[in-house]
């Protein structure tokens, strides 16, 4: 019996999830039949791969050799898949990433213009946070992902899209208290205990901390939320205040028609959105040609807002 591909691949995926049942839910199989083909790996290669603990599970030193050589083996793989995929551009079968704060703002303009371009076109999409996403870029399984930046791994390469500049929301009233007291410049002007913010692992709650010059999370609630239509949809009733991408404000807007926006000056906080890929993928111009839609797509977008 010999090692397969698919092993390979549910073993890094457990390896990097630490957990049995979120790794099966991110190979999309069975917790006893990801057990299973784990067992049957730890026979094939006559040793012991994972310590099994009752919270958590760790990789021997069997289990680490292997993870590095599954790790090259696959990424491998997908290159090869890729050339064959990609030998004429932009075509065949696409898996792309991107972060929730970008997705469903960015993705129906950018896969109604992918769609138009070429209709054969496969595209799989992964939402994710950023770090499973460069995971999954990293390992293969994703051949593009859209991310913001700084994205600090040289085994990355990254093509800015755009900017998304910050706005300040909450409700009228909120921001009118702010209006009487001589206005809101820069987002250093926020009061600490007013900001909602995203669950943390979401870049976004970093970014935001950062613009508002804070080290550390203050908010009026611990919410734990993992959208900005949630956050949108408390500080329309009061909550406190948020940071919105403007790249969401048409949509949330829509969605909370009472939501009060206000731009900071000059010069305006934002983030920059980049398509990022592996620095050894091979690219005979997909990589650019895809940056190109998305670009435009995300341009159009901000018009709007």
């Amino acid at each position: 019996m010999n090692i397969t591909l698919k092993q390979l691949r549910y073993f890094i995926a457990l390896a990097e999830a630490g957990s049995f049942g979120v790794a099966a839910a991110r190979v999309s199989i069975s917790q006893p039949a990801l057990s299973l083909q784990i067992k049957e790996l730890e026979t094939i290669v006559g040793a012991k791969l994972i310590d099994r603990a009752p919270r958590n599970l760790r990789l021997t030193r069997a289990g680490q050799l292997l993870l590095d050589h599954a790790r090259r083996v696959v990424s491998e793989v997908g290159e090869l898949e890729q050339a064959m995929r990609w030998r004429d551009g932009l075509s065949g079968r696409l898996h792309l990433g991107v972060i929730p704060t970008v997705a469903p703002y960015l993705l129906p303009q950018a896969l109604t213009r992918l769609r138009s371009a070429d209709l054969t076109l496969d595209i799989r999409v992964r939402e994710a946070q950023t770090d499973l996403l460069l995971n999954g870029l990293l390992s293969g399984q994703l051949d593009a992902a859209i991310l913001a930046l700084p994205i600090l791994d040289d085994r990355i390469v990254s093509e800015p899209l755009f900017q998304d500049r910050f706005l300040l929301a909450g409700s009228a009233d909120r921001l009118a208290q702010y209006n009487e007291e001589g206005g809101i410049a820069s987002p250093k002007q926020v009061n600490p205990a007013q900001l909602l913010l995203l669950d943390e692992g979401h870049c976004l709650a970093d970014q935001a901390l950062e613009v508002c010059g804070l080290s550390g999370r203050r908010p009026i609630v611990d919410l734990g939320a993992s959208s900005l239509t949630t956050l949108c949809g408390l500080v329309v009733e009061g909550f406190g205040l948020t940071l919105l991408p403007e790249i969401a404000v048409r949509t949330e807007v829509s969605a909370a028609p009472d939501l009060a926006l206000r731009r900071f000056d000059e010069p305006q906080p934002h983030r920059t959105i980049a398509l990022c890929r592996r620095a050894n993928s091979r690219d005979d111009g997909w990589f650019a040609d895809l940056a190109d839609v998305m670009r435009t797509a995300g341009r159009a977008l901000l018009q709007t807002a």
